[in-house]
């Protein structure tokens, strides 16, 4: 059977730098499974690796849709398998890279992705809801999706909801399971909540070192209005109410910090420390010759325990 590794857990764990030690040994390539990182022209906001970790190892699925096109889960389900089954065909391992629970699982899980298209006109009405209404409605006509989903996801939560107006069957009943035929080994990364929270305010202070205000003036520039479904990423809308005198640059950084522990806490309702198909490493300490040797084994076709490390 066919292999691949995945790498999952929540933000600022250090999956594309693990991902890629892992592709560079096992003579492997990267496939994105975070949702943000898909969209052109946002780069720093979505934590990009960066040009030169990109030249290190193959990477696909980074930087595919302007940010004002639609995307959706299916499209990238399709768009995942067929950059898995290529890698695989060129005798190479495939490693899925990511921290976006519906991309990881609907690869993994080999989800079973409704095909409704979208209606504009009653995506418009919905337009003028509060996230907090969205998720009220979405409560109401599919309980087990308002759970999974982030309630601030606006894109998904009137995906959802318009799946359900379709069909009249739940989002979440619909996304039937057929298991890809290739064997997975995931590797989660985990940390103390102290520690995670620490690593993310270090890293939203350094994208402002790297210059997330001008990205952002840039977006604004080309005409990509805050109000898209890919700007609900954290920190842009954050920033753009900043450029509009709505914030102090203080203010805008303490918001996206904040953001981001809670983007943390609702990561792991999608990869639950429990869940004995992930293989868990503690980040604060030193996990590479282990996780190594874990892929190693798995390759080989050795059996792999599923205890936590």
């Amino acid at each position: 059977m066919d292999r691949l590794v995945a790498v999952v857990g929540p933000t600022g764990t250090g999956k594309s730098r693990l991902s890629i030690r892992l592709a560079q040994v096992f003579n492997g390539e990267i496939v994105n499974a975070d949702s943000r990182q898909v969209y052109r022209h946002m780069d720093i906001g979505t934590a990009k690796p960066s040009p030169q970790e990109l030249a290190l190892v193959p990477h696909h699925l980074y930087s595919i849709v302007d940010p004002d096109e639609d995307f959706s889960l299916g499209q990238y389900q399709k768009l995942a398998f067929e950059a898995i089954w290529d890698i695989i065909k060129r005798n190479k391992l495939p490693v899925l890279a990511g921290g976006t629970g519906q991309y990881v699982w609907a690869v993994l899980d080999g989800w079973e992705v409704p095909e409704v298209p979208p209606d504009l006109q009653f995506r418009q009405s919905l337009e003028t809801r509060t996230p907090d209404e969205l998720y009220e409605l979405l409560l109401q006509v599919d309980p087990e999706s308002a759970q999974r989903i982030d309630r601030r996801n606006i894109r998904r939560m009137v995906r959802a909801i318009e799946v359900h107006r379709q069909t009249q069957i739940p989002f979440s009943s619909l996304q039937r399971k057929k298991s890809p035929p290739f064997n997975s080994l995931i590797i989660g990364l985990t940390a103390s909540r102290t520690e995670l929270y620490r690593r993310v305010d270090k890293r939203v202070d350094h994208m402002m070192e790297q210059g997330f205000v001008a990205e952002v003036e840039s977006l604004q520039a080309r005409r990509y209005d805050l109000s898209l479904p890919s700007m609900y990423s954290v920190g842009y809308r954050q920033i753009g109410r900043h450029l509009k005198g709505e914030l102090t640059i203080e203010e805008a950084v303490k918001q996206i910090k904040t953001e981001t522990h809670r983007i943390i806490r609702h990561q792991y309702a999608w990869f639950r420390l429990s869940d004995k198909r992930i293989h868990w490493f503690d980040v604060e300490k030193e996990i590479e010759p282990e996780v190594i040797d874990l892929v190693s084994r798995f390759l080989k076709g050795e059996p792999v325990d599923s205890e936590r490390s």
